[in-house]
């Protein structure tokens, strides 16, 4: 019985990098851009779009999401009109 470690041949580091022969890993990728990019034509969908809508859904999130920052003193006023009147409601029957 021979140690297979010692009948392989070393992988390069290009090799390993991309997990197998250059070649083959180029050939592959084409071949799934090729069916994802004809799927994509099909429903309609292009390059330009799908950026387009991460930069917009960037720039939502951060408008949205610093406007939560804004309105945090609002949402705690509106949270406290209901929390504060409960919570004086169960100290005052706990005190008797």
């Amino acid at each position: 019985m021979t140690d297979q470690s010692q009948t392989e041949k070393p992988r390069s580091v290009v090799e390993r990098f991309m997990g197998g022969h250059p070649v083959n890993v180029i050939l592959r990728l084409a071949l799934i851009s090729l069916v994802v990019g004809f799927l994509m034509s099909v429903f309609g969908f292009s390059p330009q779009g799908i950026i387009r809508g991460a930069v917009e859904l960037f720039r939502e999130v951060l408008r949205d999401g610093f406007g939560v920052f804004r309105d945090i003193w609002a949402y705690i006023v509106t949270g406290a009109v209901l929390v504060v009147p409960v919570w004086v409601v169960i100290r005052a029957i706990k005190a008797r």
